[in-house]
């Protein structure tokens, strides 16, 4: 049986669409590589959304190229936002490539590797339970995909051009979906989207997300559930009275982009820095310790200095716990395209660093108040630099963006009961704690 390759690029979303491939090929008996080289066919998951992530999905396709030249055997296959957004051009571009699947049939991937042919698929794929699905990440967590696809118009934002209006799963398939997962000794779901809190409103239920969260509070096996991706506006007073279910991660990512009202406005987004720091407020007294993840977006065309201090002020002033920076891009299709790039490269960068050296020193500070307290974290194995520490997370971290806990790792760690742990925080640094297991 050949050999494939799969290599994820870009996010957590892009991440279950390739499980949900592996598992669609798992079934028809491929065996899987982790390395290119000694694969038979390289399947690349692309990310299309900035162009950091294109000049990544670009060096992929090239070095693959480069590699079926070396070995005229190989078979290469370009799926993602990436493929579908540019298929034509790149298609001219590199004959090499075999195939080029974009975002809607990720489920007749054994198709495509047996040159097989099928309808395609007019809309975005959207798995179900009942899709298969290899599961990649550690044993004790696992991604749920809730919805695809966006509603929202974002001037800067190319998501709905590549995957259409937003599209919510059933929330009995949901549902299922983390029993199984349960079964299989997950104990935390870390529920994603392009906008996690809009689920349901593409049926008009205003409170889905509420509601599918009572539900999953219900599945036996699950301990930790957390919300990744929800819009501010959308942060309801019953989801906030939902999140104070102990099942619930105190944690809510929140991209708020910038503070600036005329900015905010010209990205077609609805809070600025004052109504956000009003909700910060109301989030933290209705849910206290929450942790808060943002993202924000530097370089936007009419960012000067005076709009790029004001979001300096914000940052001082909103305290996150966690914090994302981007740097404008351009996109070719979206609204705010036409605005050109006229903040220079070097200044947005220079704009970028001074934010995240800013959260550097507040996260340093947020992280202090745990040193000398038994927390629950969640280990996910050994670290890869040093075998002697086993690397977890609290439930104020989210998997692969925020900060971890290492900790001290006895010669009896293989043989422990459950992934969860209670750990004794014993110091902090910038980012990450160091801790030993509770005595």
């Amino acid at each position: 049986m050949k050999t494939i390759a799969l290599i994820t690029f870009g996010c957590a979303k892009n991440l279950v669409d390739s499980e949900v491939m592996l598992g669609y090929l798992d079934r028809a008996g491929y065996l899987f590589v982790s390395d290119p080289a000694a694969a038979d066919i390289i399947i690349l998951n692309t990310c299309g959304f900035i162009q950091p992530a294109k000049n990544e999905a670009e060096g992929a396709i090239q070095e693959a190229v480069a590699r079926k030249v070396k070995d005229r055997g190989k078979k290469i296959i370009v799926t993602g936002c990436y493929s579908e957004r540019y298929r034509e051009a790149l298609q001219k571009q590199y004959p090499e490539v075999d195939d080029w699947v974009g975002v809607k049939d990720f489920d007749k991937i054994v198709h495509v590797v047996k040159d097989q042919d099928f309808a395609g698929s007019g809309e975005t794929f959207l798995y179900s339970h009942a899709s298969p699905r290899f599961v990649s990440t550690p044993a004790g967590w696992a991604y749920i995909k809730i919805s695809e696809g966006c509603s929202h118009q974002c001037a800067f934002c190319a998501i709905p051009l590549i995957k259409g209006t937003y599209r919510s799963r059933d929330t009995r398939s949901i549902v299922k979906e983390a029993e199984m997962l349960a079964a299989r000794g997950v104990k935390e779901i870390n529920l994603i989207s392009q906008d996690t809190t809009y689920f349901g409103r593409d049926a008009s239920n205003k409170e889905g997300l509420s509601r599918l969260l009572q539900k999953l509070i219900d599945v036996r096996g699950i301990e930790w559930i957390r919300l990744l991706y929800g819009y501010p506006e959308e942060v309801t007073d019953a989801l906030l009275e939902v999140m104070q279910h102990p099942k619930l991660c105190p944690y809510l990512d929140i991209p708020f982009q910038h503070s600036d009202p005329r900015l905010v406005q010209k990205m077609k987004r609805a809070m600025d820095g004052r109504r956000a720091l009003k909700l910060l407020k109301k989030i933290r007294a209705k849910i206290p310790g929450i942790s808060i993840r943002t993202s924000l977006i530097v370089g936007f065309p009419g960012e000067g200095q005076k709009e790029f201090e004001g979001l300096v002020r914000f940052v001082q002033e909103a305290g996150f716990d966690h914090l994302g920076v981007f740097t404008y891009s351009p996109e070719e299709g979206t609204e705010a395209y036409s605005l050109g790039d006229p903040v220079p490269k070097k200044v947005k960068q220079n704009r970028k660093e001074r934010i995240l050296d800013l959260q550097a020193g507040i996260s340093s500070e947020n992280l202090k108040k745990y040193v000398a307290q038994t927390i629950d974290v969640l280990l996910e194995g050994a670290w890869q630099h040093d075998s002697h520490l086993l690397v977890g997370r609290s439930r104020f971290q989210a998997p692969e963006v925020d900060g971890c806990i290492f900790v001290d790792a006895p010669e009896s760690h293989g043989r422990l009961s459950s992934p969860l742990q209670k750990v004794e925080i014993l110091s902090s640094d910038v980012y990450d704690y160091h801790g030993r297991f509770a005595q």
